[in-house]
Order: structure tokens, then sequence, then C-alpha cells
């Protein structure tokens, strides 16, 4: 067998296998990268890179090779989850660089961390005065968890007492010129009122529409495939009955995010009513 093909097969075998071990180990190899993690990984990778191209190598002593250190995360991380102190001695611990404004330098030396190094993680995290860090944590994956002081915090609606309209945040409606069902029918909105507001911007069908959001408020953003399509006269009687569903499906979103019981009985019977009166001029409207 040439060995080309030889090298070929060797390094499909250690991808599908550093693929099914990436899929095993977990996302905390990548999240969480302590100094344990960032050695196993590179070891894994020198492993895999060796059985596929040295030949002197057997591949049944390549993949065992894999599976044990891929299995040494797994069972200390499963360990770790039982004992507090036995995940302390594998990932470390934490330390407090900073208090109240305050470094502290013997932290700073404990974890050789220097103070242009210190300086350069809180500029990352939009801190350029010690002096407005309540608290600052080393961690142990070399990130950087800052606590600012309480005058240095941005105001928030909750600080001011203030109450603010729930949002869920803008959500995909279509997407590639199909209609996500699901998340249309999770808000409570309807094809047709959906169909009203694409038309409204200038699409004539959703396969007209490349992308298509909806916050929280009822507000569509629509991305149509051809930015130079014209927009033609929409029939108003559909327009109307798509409006009267948007109002309806409106009432029903509504009445699924409030938590004061007689704002939902409000709401839910509103929806009733609007859903017999469409239900009475369906007919007229089309």
């Amino acid at each position: 067998m040439s060995e080309y093909l030889i090298t070929i097969i060797r390094s499909v075998i250690a991808f599908l296998l550093l693929l099914l071990m990436a899929r095993v180990m977990g996302k905390k190899q990548i999240s969480h990268l302590t100094f344990f993690d960032y050695c196993v990984g590179i070891t894994i990778g020198s492993i895999a890179s060796s059985m596929a191209v040295d030949q002197n190598i057997k591949i049944s002593n390549g993949l065992m090779a894999l599976l044990v250190w891929g299995l040494f995360p797994i069972v200390l991380g499963y360990i770790g989850l039982k004992s507090k102190l036995f995940l302390q001695i594998t990932d470390g611990k934490s330390d407090m660089v900073i208090e109240n404004g305050k470094i502290l330098e013997k932290n700073l030396m404990k974890n050789q961390l220097a103070i242009k190094e210190l300086m350069l993680l809180l500029r990352e995290q939009g801190v350029f005065n010690v002096q407005d860090v309540e608290m600052a944590v080393f961690e142990t994956n070399g990130q950087l968890s800052i606590l600012k002081k309480s005058e240095e915090q941005p105001v928030t609606p909750r600080i001011l007492q203030t109450p603010v309209e729930r949002d869920h945040g803008p959500t995909i409606i279509i997407s590639d010129g199909h209609v996500m069902k699901n998340s249309l029918k999770k808000l409570g909105y309807t094809k047709e009122w959906l169909l009203g507001e694409i038309q409204a911007q200038g699409a004539l069908t959703f396969q007209d529409v490349f992308l298509a959001q909806v916050d929280s408020k009822g507000n569509v953003y629509v991305d149509l495939y051809s930015d130079d399509l014209k927009k033609e006269v929409v029939q108003q009687r559909p327009l109307v009955g798509s409006t009267l569903k948007k109002l309806q499906a409106d009432f029903e979103s509504f009445a699924l995010q409030t938590d004061n019981p007689a704002a939902k009985e409000m709401y839910t019977e509103q929806a009733e009513k609007l859903q017999k009166v469409l239900d009475n001029i369906t007919d007229y409207l089309k």
C-alpha cells in the first residue's frame, strides 16, 4: 500500500477519534481551560499528529494512548465533582488580587502576575482606575473577574425601582424564505399576520424574505433577497384582517407574559372577543 494512502487513512482515523473525544470530554475543555486542561489538550494533539504521520507507531498503540489521555480529564472531573479538595488540587484556587481598591501584592506574587499584566486585564474589562474596583479575583483559567464599586456601576431600572416591560429579545421568524413555525406559534402570532407585515415592507410572499425578526413589542424587521424589489400596493381588506389577527395575537401574548391575574384575565377575554369578530368578518375580507 502506498505511503501516501497509509498516511491519509491514519490521519482520518486520528481525526475521527479526536472529534469523538472532543464530544465526550465536553465544553469545559474549551470554556474553562485550566493549566491541566491545556497540557492534556496539547498532549492529545501531539499523539494524534504523531500517529497520523509516523508509521513506526502502531495505530493500536496510538489509539490506546489517546484513549488513556482522553479518559484522564473525564475521570478527574468526575472525582472533582465529588471532592472539593481534589478539585482544588487539580484546577487550583482563585485568588483575590484587589480588595476595596487596594492591590494585594502577596497574591500577585503568588500567581506570578506582574502589575502590567494586571492593568492589561483590568483594561480589557473597561477599568482604567484601580480605585474604582471593589474586588478583583484572578481565576484558575487566567481570567480576571471584577466587581466595581457601587458608585461606579451603571444605573439600572432595578436600582431606580422603575418597572420596565419584559423583553424576550428579537426572534427570527423567517430564515432564507422559510417561516419558523414553532417560533411564530410560541410568540402567539399567525402566518396571516406575518404575511401582512412583510407585504407592508415590500415583499410579496415569504420566499421574497431572506431574514425577518420580531421584537417583544411586535415590531418586525425584514430583509429582502432583492433590495430593488418594488413595493406593490397591498390590498387593504386582507391587510385589515392581518392587523386584527395581530391584535388578537398580541392580547394572547400579553396574557402569557403578565403575572397579574386580573390583567391576564382581561387580555384573554379581549383576545376571545377579537377572535369572534374575526370569525364573523373573515368571509368579507377576502
